[in-house]
């Protein structure tokens, strides 16, 4: 397990790639940040599952979150590439890094429809949580996640985490002209327990 003095801050190396059977991760670039990124934003299906739908979203906004986000020492923000046509597909962060304890959230989306359903969040939270493990050396990972949003709490469930907890009514959701709360879920997963998880576990689910 890492002390919090071996600790050394990231950087964002645009050279870093993960690989899973079918999606190249990358660090996000300016080039990422598009009408095509701010319409994943705009989408209702999407932004409902994201924090961001609670400020008014533009390309000066996506490109300033990217660049704090590649200048933060205790983030990783990745684009998700399709290796089959290098489509930018989505992304899913590590951080922040908590240094002292040794753990990071998690959190991802796919803004490309015709890549829903597809098990791609799941390869990709494989990737990133191996690499939170065996190159950074980190204790723990977490994730929190709507109640209803299935597919998300499937994608964790796959790779091995567990849910540990519910927040009763943590999250507001707002629909039309109604207000209502829903649960949050919090799932995690240590590093102890992320070999036994990925025995036979290595094509997509």
């Amino acid at each position: 397990m890492q002390r919090p003095e071996d600790f050394r801050p990231l950087t964002c190396n645009p050279d870093l790639r993960l690989y899973s059977p079918r999606l190249e991760l990358r660090p996000l670039r300016m080039d990422d940040c598009g009408p095509r990124y701010l319409a994943w934003l705009e989408n209702p299906a999407i932004h409902a599952w994201l924090e961001t739908r609670w400020q008014p979203q533009s390309l000066d906004s996506i490109r300033s979150f990217v660049a704090a986000i590649n200048d933060d020492p205790c983030s990783l923000l990745f684009g998700m590439l399709r290796a089959a046509d290098q489509r930018h597909i989505g992304n899913i962060k590590l951080g922040p890094i908590n240094p002292i304890h040794s753990c990071a959230d998690i959190s991802y989306f796919i803004g490309e429809r015709d890549a829903w359903g597809q098990g791609f969040a799941t390869e990709a939270i494989r990737a990133v949580v191996d690499f939170a493990f065996q190159h950074l050396a980190l204790h723990r990972v977490q994730a929190g996640c709507y109640a209803d949003n299935v597919g998300s709490m499937r994608a964790l469930e796959k790779v091995g985490f567990q849910r540990e907890g519910v927040w009763r009514q943590q999250l507001r959701v707002d629909a039309a002209d109604t207000s209502s709360w829903q649960d949050h879920l919090w799932f995690g997963i240590l590093a102890d327990e992320w070999p036994r998880a990925q025995s036979g576990q290595q094509g997509p689910q």
